[in-house]
């Protein structure tokens, strides 16, 4: 079963700023529910084949896993591909100028869980989509009280 969960918001901020601090993995952790902490495992700055290992919990368990980035179009879109980890997954970030101050963000996570993940998949999804709409209420409340 695959897993493919996508969001979206408007962001009452320019597109620069929000794709600028969405896409920065150091901030990850400010913004997003799940995640703890993020490493880089390359250096910085942030380009295709970056390394990035993040530590989240999730359905009450810790998952560690590194992310690669391969596509990097700033402004648009940004996308990450698990290099190791639990189970194969697909993080998408894209932006969309709505009006000159206002930003439409889309999340996705997609990927095809394996083994133990692939009985759990129907509690992901439901959880994944519940996080995800966390994570981008989070991310507009940050960027929105910033003006």
């Amino acid at each position: 079963m695959i897993v493919d969960i996508q969001t979206e918001t408007i962001i009452d901020r320019p597109l620069a700023e929000v794709a600028a601090y969405a896409a920065n993995p150091d901030n990850a952790p400010e913004w997003y529910v799940n995640i703890k902490s993020v490493e880089w495992v390359t250096k910085p700055p942030l380009q295709l084949g970056s390394q990035l290992a993040f530590v989240a919990h999730f359905l009450g368990r810790r998952m560690a896993y590194t992310y690669e980035v391969t596509e990097l179009i700033p402004g648009k879109r940004f996308i990450m591909r698990t290099a190791e980890g639990p189970f194969p997954m697909e993080t998408t970030y894209e932006w969309e100028a709505v009006e000159t101050n206002r930003t439409k963000m889309k999340l996705r996570n997609r990927g095809e869980p394996s083994g133990f993940s692939r009985l759990m998949a129907p509690l992901m999804k439901t959880a994944m989509r519940r996080a995800n709409r966390k994570d981008l209420a989070m991310l507009k409340n940050i960027l929105e009280k910033a003006k």
